[in-house]
């Protein structure tokens, strides 16, 4: 018998959620928080306007009070309308380098325009020009045991 976890088993549904504003993007964002990606699944497909991240997501929405340990799930994060992407403390060129995802913000600067931020542990930044903000957070695999099995804490 697998170890992982089965959505049936706490007869949850995979996320899929959307944002067209900021206060959805904070939802999105306590979601996403602590997700952990390699560089290399950082995709900004410039022809379409979208920009997307494969995530390991920690499972913030479910407790774990049948599981001895917290769970993981991978998602999609997908951002449209993107015109330009920049980046502050991304290491170039290296796909094995895993980052920390702490937050997802947005900006307006000329309605419905503006900058959505994904803010990196140890000082890294990500930079989305987005023409409207449109994002969505969708799980795409069952959740499994957090390798870990520890949930991430953050001082006071």
């Amino acid at each position: 018998m697998s170890d992982d976890a089965r959505f049936e088993d706490g007869e949850d549904k995979p996320l899929n959620l959307g944002a067209l504003d900021a206060e959805d993007l904070n939802v999105i964002s306590s979601l996403a928080q602590d997700a952990v990606f390699p560089a290399s699944e950082m995709r900004w497909m410039k022809g379409q306007g979208r920009f997307a991240l494969l995530l390991n997501r920690m499972r913030w929405e479910d407790e774990a009070k049948t599981r001895t340990a917290p769970e993981r799930v991978q998602s999609v994060l997908v951002f449209s309308n993107v015109q330009s992407v920049a980046s502050q403390g991304v290491p170039k060129g290296d796909a094995d380098t895993v980052l920390s995802l702490l937050a997802v913000s947005f900006e307006e600067t000329q309605s419905p325009s503006g900058h959505v931020l994904l803010t990196l542990a140890g000082d890294g930044a990500i930079r989305l020009t987005v023409e409207a903000l449109d994002a969505t957070l969708k799980d795409v695999t069952r959740p499994y045991l957090a390798p870990s099995k520890l949930r991430p804490t953050h001082p006071d």
